[in-house]
């Protein structure tokens, strides 16, 4: 999910909040009710928990495309409702968790093409037991519906299962297509399973569980089943292409809506509205390992992060972030807290999370614009290069980040520590050189104009010419758009422009919301839906639920997040060996990290945690930056 800018940043915020005062309000926090860090007669049942700026979670449906996969709305929404089979993140470490998973770690036959899952004693809220069925569920619909999910990828789940069988109600098997590496199979395939119950099985409001016929079907043989299905969860989550105010509509009644009441995480949603207040209460029959002794968690929405800020100046919530505008001094390790903010010191603890992502934004290959001309350019490598070779992530991280940040130079993440990443990704095949990027233009039949707009002078893809679709006369000028509540990510992007600008590379810049530029940024084939040419929606990728980073979700040809339908058959070959055999990653990354898809950007602290002392059990922090409040407990 991508949730994966900013010190909250996440391609999937953080928090949540009590009921903030009228004066907090009119500083740009949304509404709430209850305690704050400071009540003694809250302290103890209630939790608050701060929102990114303009982040809010949108959608409760555990299902989802690219345009709502966020992590507001999984890691931190979805998961403490509905529980995905397999739980990563134990001890801050990117590792599966079996404790808190629904299931025991599967198990694999002699040549690695079989998998057997037997689930753990859970509940649903409702007393059902979940089933292997509720798993089957799953993959029925992943099965009719792999054009609406995030995270597939063209041969992956479900396309490389070809049979699953219901062994007993806690049992399944699937059959493989081909023999599989089991880490990539567990860690980036079974992790996108969430079960959901048989009341989800349904075509409308009051009908009898598995009424709809996809739970109960033998797989991949009710397609039909179950898009009606999916079109009915869809519409009731708000996702209805043919009403624009279904979303609005349907967010009203999530915390009323019998469908969604059904949960087996440890929390309950009690009330949720579309300005971003939601409110969770302890689930009392959930079967996990951790009970909660919170009563009540809330998550409060806020407009900008000077509003956060004084929320957490003001005691008003129990775990929020530090805005990079707020940090005192630079840390001398990325890794560890530096000193935190004078105002906060007494009453908060500060820890930087490095979730287990990288950090970039997607050129549009296919764009239109510029009169079809956008796409054929970022087509060009030696363009790629140039772009990269002027993005100055060591000034970046100091400047803009104070420290709290390291470089992301291909498709492994290099923080949380891992032996995945190659010495070469760890390293920077693309230091910053403006020589080098005037250069490159200048060799392939660019006239360069810096401060101005560079042009082709050199038609043809021949050597010493532009490349093929690019006429003389065309200009290198080009527009990105990046999310905007986020100041550090807004001022990255004025500092990038400027050293673009410096090669002749004019780049006019624009902001939306993160919602609005994660929906911008689509794959497509052409018309108007590609005039955009690149998005920084400043979250990158968090490795979310694809936990081995194989790349396949975000930079093979044809998936559903690869935003800006990046197509090198050399790179689906190397992916393919990660995924079929045992074979180590460094091919793939090596050799994406040299082939630049995308812009490679500083991978800061993705939240610069700040918690109320006497709150125990947040940190370790996960670094899929998912949330564990029922494990939160108060001292005193």
């Amino acid at each position: 999910m991508k949730d994966r800018g900013g010190y909250a940043v996440g391609v999937r915020a953080v928090l949540a909040a009590a009921v903030l005062a009228a004066g907090a309000l009119a500083a740009g926090c949304g509404s709430g009710s209850g305690g704050s860090a400071a009540s003694a007669s809250a302290i103890r049942t209630t939790v608050t928990y701060a929102e990114q700026p303009q982040d809010p979670p949108t959608y409760i449906f555990p299902f989802m495309d690219l345009s709502r996969s966020s992590i507001a709305n999984a890691e931190q929404f979805q998961y403490l409702m509905y529980r995905p089979l397999y739980w990563f993140g134990q001890g801050g470490a990117p590792v599966l968790d079996p404790a808190r998973s629904l299931a025991a770690p599967p198990t694999y036959s002699a040549d690695d093409s079989v998998v057997t899952i037997d689930l753990n004693p859970y509940k649903w809220s409702n007393g059902e037991t979940v089933t292997a069925e509720d798993v089957l569920f799953w993959m029925n619909m992943l099965h009719a519906q792999r054009a609406n999910w995030a995270a597939y990828a063209p041969g992956s789940i479900p396309d490389d299962v070809q049979g699953v069988t219901i062994d007993s109600p806690t049992q399944l098997t699937m059959t493989l297509t081909a023999p599989v590496n089991t880490n990539w199979f567990t860690s980036d395939e079974l992790s996108q399973i969430t079960p959901m119950p048989s009341a989800w099985d349904v075509v409308g409001i009051g009908a009898a569980p598995d009424s709809g016929g996809c739970a109960t079907a033998a797989y991949g043989t009710h397609d039909a089943a179950c898009t009606n299905v999916f079109t009915f969860l869809s519409k009731q989550a708000g996702y209805d292409p043919t009403d624009p105010l279904a979303a609005d509509t349907a967010q009203s009644t999530y915390a009323t809506n019998p469908l969604w009441g059904v949960v087996d995480g440890p929390w309950k949603l009690t009330h949720f509205d579309a300005g971003g207040n939601v409110t969770f209460a302890a689930n009392p029959t959930y079967s996990g390992p951790v009970k909660a002794t919170i009563k009540t968690f809330r998550e409060v929405p806020f407009t900008s992060e000077a509003a956060e800020f004084d929320a957490l100046v003001g005691g008003k919530v129990d775990v929020g972030y530090l805005p990079p505008a707020d940090v005192p001094g630079p840390t001398g390790d990325a890794r560890k807290a530096g000193p935190n903010n004078p105002e906060l010191a007494a009453s908060y603890s500060l820890d930087p999370l490095y979730t287990w992502a990288v950090n970039y934004f997607p050129y549009n290959f296919n764009s239109s614009g510029n009169n079809g001309t956008a796409g054929r350019i970022f087509d060009q490598l030696y363009v790629r290069q140039a772009m990269q070779s002027l993005v100055d992530q060591k000034r970046l991280i100091q400047k803009f980040y104070k420290g709290y940040a390291v470089g992301t130079y291909g498709p492994v993440p290099i923080q949380p520590s891992n032996s995945y990443a190659s010495t070469e990704v760890q390293g920077n095949p693309y230091p910053y050189d403006p020589g080098k990027a005037v250069a490159l233009l200048k060799s392939h039949g660019w006239t360069v104009v810096p401060g101005g707009s560079s042009t082709c002078t050199a038609a043809g893809s021949g050597a010493g010419q532009c490349g093929d679709g690019i006429p003389a006369g065309t200009k290198l000028d080009l527009r990105l758009q990046y999310g905007s509540g986020d100041s550090a990510t807004a001022r990255v992007m004025a500092a990038e422009k400027s050293s673009w600008a410096s090669a002749g590379i004019d780049v006019t810049l624009s902001s939306a919301s993160f919602d609005t530029v994660l929906a911008d940024a689509q794959p497509c084939t052409g018309g108007t839906s590609c005039s955009w040419q690149m998005a920084n929606w400043g979250k990158g990728w968090l490795f979310s639920p694809d936990y081995y980073p194989t790349g396949e979700p975000i930079f093979q040809a044809g998936a559903g997040s690869n935003s800006g339908s990046y197509s090198d058959p050399i790179n689906d070959a190397n992916i393919a060996a990660t995924i079929q055999t045992q074979a180590p990653l460094t091919q793939y990354e090596n050799y994406l990290a040299a082939q630049l898809p995308v812009v490679w950007q500083p991978n800061n602290a993705s939240s610069l945690t700040e918690t109320a002392k006497g709150l125990s059990g947040t940190t370790p922090q996960n670094p899929f930056w998912s949330i564990n409040p029922e494990a939160w407990r108060f001292s005193g």
